[in-house]
């Protein structure tokens, strides 16, 4: 709307000819974008405004619900009655003159102090507190192709110029911060990149300065890369956003662009647009092919439901005449449908530019472009088309989306949180510098390990896990899979002597009747079998030593990690102990395969056994000598694996759980007793004090920001 028109709006108020509820709506959206024109270039309202409508009863009611609806803001009717130039209120309005023009110059009006200002404040405090080092937070990407108008877009919504040109024209990630500050007419920058940065003070210094970052990163040309541009704008006029200009997507390479150009920019933007906390923007010109635009497909890739995705036509007025109306469809989401829709804008081109045509004008021309095309005016009046609308429209958005994720975040914090807890508790504290201190301090460091691996091995820490498992548990599993090796071995043994004992009929039965034994054949067989079970026995103890050495070995590096010579030590005795431990072990296991040999047993357990063998079979024998052969065998066997099943898991679970607990106790105190080795094994490493220190940090940042997004609600 032209200031001619503002005019006749305020002269039509004054003469008190009555307003239908759609004029009202109208005139406070005309008033919301002269707000928007304001904060965008750092102008004033009056200079905005007509004389008699700057010097006028121009208050603007205080608002907390729908834009366009006084009814549901809350208002009284004298309240709007005076907004607009009603008599009755006209005493009134000189009181409230100077509280109007405020209420002019805040973004989005009091509907964005009241219902947007508390989320995007709180995500402001969380990025203040640095909580973006550790996690994603809400932000804005824009994708297109190249001179798809994606610069332009952030330009008209930030009040920053963007370098501008043919091809790729953005080769790094660029990340714009706006942050608003109560100051008056009030604007600083700051760009960051690798280290660099460089504050700004006019607005006007961020082209050339975006350009010689890109320089700097991805070199001279036209190579593009991963490495993000931060700049940060602190200025009365903007909102507080996170805006992400993303390069324009590469079809095929050209001159001296690398031959896969088109694939390095697709998972450069992949990276970005696939973040939950990121809002999509793709950016589309009118005068192309939506169904085929590479952009809106890689956003509907990583965004299927369209719930992060919203379509942004550019350049309206480049479209061809008579083809007006399938640019309405796509805008009204008849033609490719998104979750969040489509918006239309006309930003400043590169004639315009050339013409020194500024934002005011720009924002101006662009609504008058509007308001005189027949087709796309209907998209003005239902808020789908325009800057001020997209800005608008962006802000909600964007608060749902913050509002959405923040369970998400709380959730991702505590997490975070308690992680970095658990690693500084690894790091510990600094050790002393005085003989004395350092001693003690020694000694509780070698006493809290020791006492963990004591828990450990004793099945009273549930805490360690190995694999999603306890280490208690996992060496109580191989004992039973020792148990169930030797209950198999009992009935491959029985299936064993139904081929074994007729050849002694044949080979070794005399002149005995049917029913005689003869005990040596029994006790050779016995001895045999059993000794085919030293090799699994050893087997089993290598591997419950190889599993104990190994969390000794993670519990050392847990506790000692910020003092590399002492964990050192501690593991060279870890593994000196489990070799002398499973040594010791081994031979006792080899010392009772040797004494199963020993054919014995109580009779009273032999002979229930034998009874079981027998099954209690009262019926006569075809071949007597065989079969009683093998009932003797089968139950003299039964009875070496009971005994067994127990016997090795003690030998193991005393060597290599209990007496290694203790004696690496042992071990380890005498680390105390070389005093002039004290100071090497509490040397830290060099970059072990600044991680603690970042520890300390990122843990003070996430306990702030947790208490934030509490007192939020």
């Amino acid at each position: 709307m032209t200031t001619n028109s503002v005019r006749k709006k305020v002269k039509h108020h004054r003469t008190g000819k009555p307003y239908s509820s759609r004029g009202i709506q109208e005139e406070f959206q005309e008033r919301m974008e002269i707000t928007y024109l304001a904060q965008t270039n750092h102008l004033p309202m009056e200079q905005l405004l007509p004389a008699e409508v700057a010097n006028g009863p121009h208050d603007i009611p205080v608002h907390y619900g729908d834009f366009t609806n006084p009814i549901k803001t809350g208002l009284q009717k004298d309240v709007w009655m005076s907004a607009f130039g009603v008599p009755a209120a006209q005493q009134a309005q000189k009181e409230q003159r100077s509280v109007s023009v405020k209420a002019m110059d805040t973004p989005l009006s009091i509907h964005y102090e009241q219902e947007v200002r508390p989320c995007i404040d709180l995500i402001d405090s969380l990025r203040g507190f640095g909580v973006d080092k550790d996690l994603g937070l809400p932000a804005i990407a824009v994708i297109g192709d190249q001179s798809s108008g994606k610069s332009s877009v952030l330009e008209a919504l930030s009040g920053v110029a963007f370098p501008r040109g043919s091809g790729i024209v953005t080769r790094c990630p660029l990340e714009l911060k706006l942050r608003n500050v109560k100051k008056a007419n009030f604007w600083q920058g700051k760009i960051s990149y690798r280290g660099y940065s460089n504050y700004l003070s006019s607005a006007t210094e961020v082209e050339q300065e975006i350009l010689k970052a890109q320089d700097s990163i991805a070199g001279r040309g036209v190579g593009i890369s991963h490495e993000l541009i931060s700049l940060e704008v602190e200025s009365t006029n903007v909102p507080d956003l996170t805006l992400i200009d993303l390069p324009g997507i590469a079809r095929v390479a050209v001159g001296n662009q690398p031959q896969d150009i088109g694939a390095q920019i697709k998972r450069l933007i992949t990276s970005f647009i696939m973040k939950q906390e990121t809002i999509n923007l793709v950016v589309v010109p009118c005068n192309v092919d939506i169904a085929t635009t590479e952009a809106l497909k890689m956003a509907q890739e990583v965004d299927p439901s369209g719930d992060r995705t919203l379509g942004i036509l550019t350049k309206p007025d480049l479209v061809d005449k008579g083809t007006e109306k399938d640019v309405v469809d796509i805008v009204q989401n008849l033609t490719v449908e998104l979750a969040k829709g489509y918006m239309i804008v006309k930003c400043r081109g590169q004639y315009d530019i050339i013409d020194n045509i500024t934002l005011v004008d720009a924002i101006a021309k662009e609504k008058a472009f509007f308001e005189n095309h027949e087709q796309f005016g209907p998209l003005l009046d239902e808020g789908k088309a325009g800057i001020p609308n997209l800005a608008v429209r962006l802000t909600k958005e964007l608060v749902n989306h913050i509002n959405k994720l923040l369970p998400q975040l709380r959730n991702e914090i505590e997490t975070k949180l308690n992680q970095s807890l658990q690693t500084l508790g690894r790091y510990g504290i600094a050790a002393p510098t005085t003989y004395s201190e350092q001693i003690t301090f020694l000694i509780e460091k070698i006493n809290n390990f020791c006492s963990h691996i004591k828990n450990l091995t004793m099945g009273e820490e549930p805490q360690d896990m190995i694999d999603g498992e306890r280490y208690i548990t996992i060496v109580r599993n191989e004992f039973r899979d020792w148990n169930t090796f030797l209950n198999n071995c009992v009935s491959k043994f029985q299936n064993h002597m139904e081929h074994i004992v007729p050849q002694y009929e044949r080979v070794y039965r005399g002149r005995e009747l049917p029913g005689f034994v003869n005990y040596n054949t029994f006790e050779s067989f016995i001895k045999k079998e059993v000794s085919t079970l030293k090799n699994p026995a050893t087997t089993k103890l290598k591997t419950i030593t190889e599993i104990t050495r190994d969390i000794f070995m993670v519990i050392a590096e847990q506790h000692f990690s910020a003092f590399s010579n002492l964990s050192k030590a501690a593991k060279v005795i870890i593994a000196n102990m489990s070799h002398k431990q499973e040594t010791e072990a081994e031979k006792l296991l080899q010392a009772q395969i040797k004494v199963e040999c020993v054919v014995y047993c109580q009779d009273g357990l032999y002979n229930h056994s034998l009874f079981e063998a027998k099954g209690n079979s009262l019926q006569p024998l075809a071949f007597g000598s065989i079969e009683e052969l093998s009932y003797h065998l089968h139950a003299y066997y039964k009875i070496v694996s009971h005994r067994l099943a127990n016997q090795i898991p003690m030998v193991i679970r005393c060597y290599i759980l209990d007496e290694f607990a203790d004696k690496l106790r042992i071990e380890m105190l005498e680390l105390i007793q070389d005093k002039d080795r004290i100071n090497v094994y509490l040397m830290e490493d060099e970059d072990t004090q600044r991680k603690r220190d970042d520890l300390k940090r990122k843990i003070d940042r996430l306990t702030k920001a947790q208490k934030t997004l509490l007192e939020f609600g």
